[in-house]
């Protein structure tokens, strides 16, 4: 079994080099672009991109360290009693999409007005700046504790099922699982070293739970979903979202734990990102290179589960996976 401590830590750094890139643009909106002839000649424009540069740049340095600074002021107010759910979202997570798309529009009126012929190239921007604020809405949207977290599918084979939430992150599905299993138990499983979750995401996890009033019929584990550290056919249900997506090339590993710490029977519901518009408008180009909907159906069949049903829900690819009963003899 892999030990955990070995495991590489934060797997998310790309959000602080994304946040470095948004500096650098930032400078280049606030030096550069005024500087340029046809810009430099129009009042409105230099100062316009002055003022913007400065947005951007802001907006930037808070997106890799506002989380981190707001808990600085927190432990220098002292401990205080969480009345709301807190899922860990980053700053970085909301504020990233609308600034990439101020960067994109606002270069798209830097490259018409300096040079108009290359129109192209800045209609070009507009619809990516466009596409990136429609990201923006759907982050925004997403991040709110009321939004549905799971789709309306049969998984769950009963009220009192023993159910695994592999990769829970700071417990969105733990807490949308508990209100459903009335009597069953849940493990909350995470490497929690996230570094787009506030701690990792225990803390919070915690928090929640306890907010929830489900402290009692959940435990919290902390392992990966490459080698997860229980015996064979010890759950009748488990569940995964948006972490299975981040195995890279040991996906269908973790798939195949999933199946073998199933019971004979047991379905998993798995939801991850796939090619589409929705995942365009987060990470763009990116969204190219996430595994397709026949990709992670062709995994899963390789790591021994069968299909029981399969769908989109808000853009995103969810699969309910059985494990096969033995035949009768």
């Amino acid at each position: 079994m892999q030990d955990n401590n070995s495991a590489p830590k934060h797997p998310h750094g790309h959000l602080g080099a994304a946040g470095f890139l948004g500096m650098a643009a930032g400078l280049g909106l606030m030096i550069y672009v005024p500087s340029l002839r046809a810009v430099a000649r129009v009042s409105i424009l230099y100062w316009g991109f002055l003022l913007v540069g400065a947005v951007v740049l802001l907006a930037s340095f808070y997106a890799m360290a506002g989380r981190g600074i707001a808990r600085h002021l927190a432990h220098a107010r002292g401990p205080a009693v969480a009345t709301k759910f807190d899922f860990g979202w980053a700053p970085g997570m909301t504020i990233g999409p609308w600034t990439a798309a101020l960067i994109a529009v606002s270069t798209a009126v830097a490259v018409q007005v300096a040079a108009p012929t290359r129109w192209p190239l800045a209609f070009l921007l507009v619809l990516i700046a466009a596409g990136f604020f429609i990201g923006y809405l759907i982050a925004r949207s997403a991040s709110r504790p009321d939004q549905a977290v799971l789709p309306l599918v049969d998984w769950l084979s009963g009220e009192s099922d023993f159910v695994l939430d592999g990769g829970c992150g700071a417990g969105r599905t733990t807490l949308a699982v508990g209100r459903v299993l009335k009597q069953g138990r849940i493990v909350a499983l995470d490497r929690f070293d996230a570094d787009y979750i506030a701690g990792g995401g225990r803390t919070l996890l915690e928090q929640n739970l306890r907010l929830a009033g489900l402290t009692g019929r959940v435990r919290i584990e902390q392992g990966d979903l490459i080698h997860l550290p229980f015996p064979d056919q010890t759950f009748d249900s488990a569940v995964s979202t948006h972490a299975m997506d981040h195995l890279g090339p040991q996906k269908e590993q973790g798939l195949r734990e999933m199946l073998r710490i199933l019971k004979p029977g047991g379905r998993f519901l798995l939801v991850v990102w796939v090619p589409g518009w929705v995942a365009f408008t987060f990470v763009n180009v990116l969204s190219f290179f996430l595994t397709t909907r026949s990709g992670w159906k062709r995994l899963a069949v390789r790591a021994g589960f069968n299909v029981a049903d399969e769908g989109m829900w808000n853009g995103l690819l969810y699969l309910v996976l059985q494990r096969p009963a033995p035949k009768p003899s």
